[in-house]
């Protein structure tokens, strides 16, 4: 997995091709991270470091299901970084669930707190079941029995977990409750994305979102792209690609395509997006919805646009199809959606990517957001989150922005160039206890 080779361009971005699985998401990170470490001088002891994932937890959960047959889900919790502060990140239910994409979501995590320069670690959990098939009490009894089995290693001040792929603030406030349970008081700050009234903050379901809105912004700005006229295609319909979709609908973008889990729709003309997203809410697909063409969700990439924004799951644009896309931005609203060996194909099309640990940070800054309210006692009016959701997330453009000039390579190795700077820096002051 860890076996990396690189080539220089002749433009002096280092583009890593990874001799792993190209679907691994941890030899990805691992790519990249090689990548913008050796640009950094890093040496080899911190390298080892900043590499290899603090904690694992790897646990067996038995469930009852409704029926009465017992069934055993494996689960994960990944603490990657500690060093500037509690780890923090989501828990996702879904069958493809493994210990390598743990890893790489918690790395990824790291980076990303560091980028916005939040005072969190990278975590990452997840338990290896199919949540589209499991009823209500299904979920909640799956959800107990792991905040149960990772309650050792999880708490406001050690690790904070937050909702992820098929899980909801629903889920957030079942962990809570059953730590709380075990702990004998009430500790809102040890999930957050929890409902509102019971410590969660204003604005923290559309966060990651309005930052993907603010990335938009910014790309558009670099690219002196006229967004009035630009068109856009949302790869996702879940809360980041339905949240985003109607933010750039509401500023009177033309978003011309959406996808879910089961395919997506197109229309020329744009979408009418309050429309498709009361459908789905209403059928829970957008299969039958019929103001627009039925396409498959490899087309929606190579569709014609100015803005694609992959915000569906990791490993969508991969040295397969990377060549026949035909944007001039992606932005990257889901985790790991790009394979490291399509980013020089990217590089060579002159598209201007924005990475994940960037584009979709918004997430984590309202999640800090919340952490900090829920230990105040005090909550702040959603329009206050949102102002200071813009102004960090367009700090850490900018600052990536600089870094990428400096450096003369991509947003991406800039991104992690930035994070990893400031991730060892922290490691450095802090020490070594031994």
């Amino acid at each position: 997995m860890r076996d990396i080779s690189m080539s220089i361009h002749s433009d002096s971005a280092i583009r890593p091709v990874r001799e792993a699985p190209e679907h691994n998401p941890f030899g990805a990170m691992l790519a990249r991270f090689d990548v913008a470490a050796d640009l950094l001088d890093l040496d080899d002891g911190m390298k080892k470091i900043l590499q290899t994932p603090e904690r694992e937890l790897k646990v067996a959960l038995p469930v009852r299901l409704d029926d009465g047959r017992l069934a055993v889900y494996e689960g994960w919790r990944v603490q990657h970084s500690s060093a500037m502060g509690p780890c923090k990140g989501g828990i996702r239910y879904s069958p493809y669930v493994d210990v390598d994409e743990v890893r790489a979501l918690a790395a990824w995590m790291t980076w990303k707190c560091a980028i916005v320069n939040v005072p969190f670690g990278g975590a990452k959990g997840g338990v290896r079941c199919n949540a589209r098939e499991l009823s209500t009490s299904e979920i909640e009894r799956v959800t107990r029995r792991y905040t149960s089995a990772i309650m050792d290693i999880i708490g406001p001040d050690r690790d904070v977990p937050a909702p992820d792929m098929y899980t909801n603030e629903q889920v957030m406030a079942w962990i809570m409750d059953t730590y709380s349970m075990h702990r004998r008081g009430t500790h809102t700050g040890v999930v957050t994305g929890k409902p509102w009234g019971l410590g969660g903050s204003m604005g923290r379901k559309q966060a990651t979102g309005r930052g993907l809105l603010t990335m938009v912004r910014e790309a558009a700005r670099v690219k002196k792209l006229d967004l009035a006229k630009a068109t856009v295609v949302v790869q996702g319909s879940g809360n980041v690609g339905g949240t985003i979709a109607s933010l750039l609908h509401d500023i009177g973008m033309h978003v011309k395509a959406i996808s879910d889990v089961d395919g997506a729709i197109v229309n020329e003309r744009g979408l009418d997006i309050p429309g498709v997203l009361a459908y789905q809410e209403k059928h829970r697909t957008l299969e039958g919805y019929t103001e627009g063409t039925r396409i498959s969700n490899a087309e929606i990439l190579s569709l014609p646009c100015e803005i694609l924004i992959p915000a569906a799951t990791e490993n969508q644009i991969t040295s397969q199809n990377a060549a026949d896309l035909r944007c001039q931005i992606i932005v990257e609203g889901a985790n790991g959606p790009t394979t490291a060996n399509a980013d020089a194909i990217l590089d060579e099309n002159d598209i201007f990517v924005i990475p994940d640990i960037l584009a979709n940070a918004g997430g984590v800054v309202v999640s800090y957001f919340e952490w900090v309210q829920d230990r105040m006692g005090i909550f702040w009016e959603e329009r206050d989150v949102n102002t200071r959701l813009h102004k960090i997330m367009q700090k850490a453009f900018r600052q990536v922005l600089k870094r990428t000039k400096k450096a003369g390579v991509n947003m991406r190795t800039g991104a992690y160039i930035e994070g990893i700077d400031r991730v060892s820096y922290f490691t450095r002051m802090r020490g070594l206890y031994a």
